[in-house]
């Protein structure tokens, strides 16, 4: 197998990120030809077409666009070596690389991290967020340390990774007040009967959960909306629009952030909380440190 050419690489990165091959040489001071014909080499190498060139402002084809957000990698990974290399600090420096599905809770997630930047060694914590199954992948090929999610990896899942569970919480409904006042009227979770609610999206644990609960109390609330973003479900409880849940351990960053009151809680639902790490045996120190702080 012939290795990548990091040159012609770099050449194509330039141009997908700036558009344009005269932008590429009046920055680097190479003629265009030179450029073009290190593109064509690697199209040639890889047996892909990198671009469409229908027009003086080159676009990306599929493949280049796949291509260019590895090329981004690298040239960052690039960058990020040679200023530490620059401060001699390659022996304290390590990022620690989260992967956080974005059905948790925005303030939860905070807590959950929170640890990580009390140890000793100079950390740089990126976090990404995505879908479970794109950032199991990532996980896979090790571009990213741990994947924090409500949902355990399955025994059946192709990808080589083990579940670390760290934490759960009972779950808090919250309403803005002049809502709460309403609700008041009536015992808790009768109250909700038939009244405005904010929900998880149907994909997440949680909602499962609370659909169940739900019919188990003869509850059948006015569902106003359905959230992937939790944070964008909190704002929108905070205008008043609906009853919305949250893990109890945040209940009171909720309340501050939010402006807004509790209305009940159950210990009948609760959201389970887990690492997923590429290896059983914990080695990185960011990875280390979250999840036993966590599972204290």
């Amino acid at each position: 197998m012939t290795p990548v050419n990091f040159n012609q690489l770099f050449y194509f990165y330039l141009v997908a990120k700036e558009g344009s091959i005269a932008r590429v040489s009046e920055q680097l001071h190479i003629t265009p030809q030179t450029i073009s014909g290190q593109i064509s080499a690697l199209e040639h190498s890889t047996g892909s077409a990198l671009f469409n060139r229908q027009s003086k402002k080159w676009s990306l084809t599929e493949v280049g666009r796949v291509s260019y957000r590895y090329a981004e990698s690298i040239f960052e990974l690039g960058d990020e070596l040679r200023a530490v290399l620059k401060h001699q600090n390659v022996r304290h420096w390590q990022t620690f690389t989260v992967g956080i599905t974005d059905v948790l809770p925005k303030a939860f997630i905070y807590e959950m991290l929170k640890p990580v930047f009390s140890m000793p060694e100079q950390l740089r914590l990126i976090c990404r967020e995505g879908e479970q199954a794109s950032l199991l992948a990532e996980l896979a090929v090790n571009k990213i340390d741990l994947v924090l999610t409500d949902q355990p990896l399955l025994p059946s899942s192709s990808i080589k990774a083990y579940n670390h569970q760290i934490t759960e919480s009972t779950t808090s409904f919250f309403a803005a007040k002049s809502l709460a006042a309403t609700l008041a009227l009536q015992s808790f979770p009768q109250c909700l009967h038939q009244q405005p609610i904010l929900l998880q999206s149907k994909r997440s644990l949680i909602r499962q959960r609370l659909d169940a609960w739900f019919e188990q109390h003869g509850i059948a609330p006015a569902v106003r909306a359905e959230f992937d973003d939790s944070a964008l479900m909190n704002a929108f409880g905070q205008q008043g629009l609906g009853v919305f849940s949250a893990p109890s351990q945040i209940e009171q960053q909720i309340c501050q952030q939010y402006e807004v009151v509790v209305v009940g809680r159950t210990d009948a639902v609760k959201e389970v909380f887990y690492a997923i790490s590429p290896e059983r045996k914990l080695t990185h120190p960011g990875v280390l440190q979250l999840v036993n702080a966590l599972a204290r």
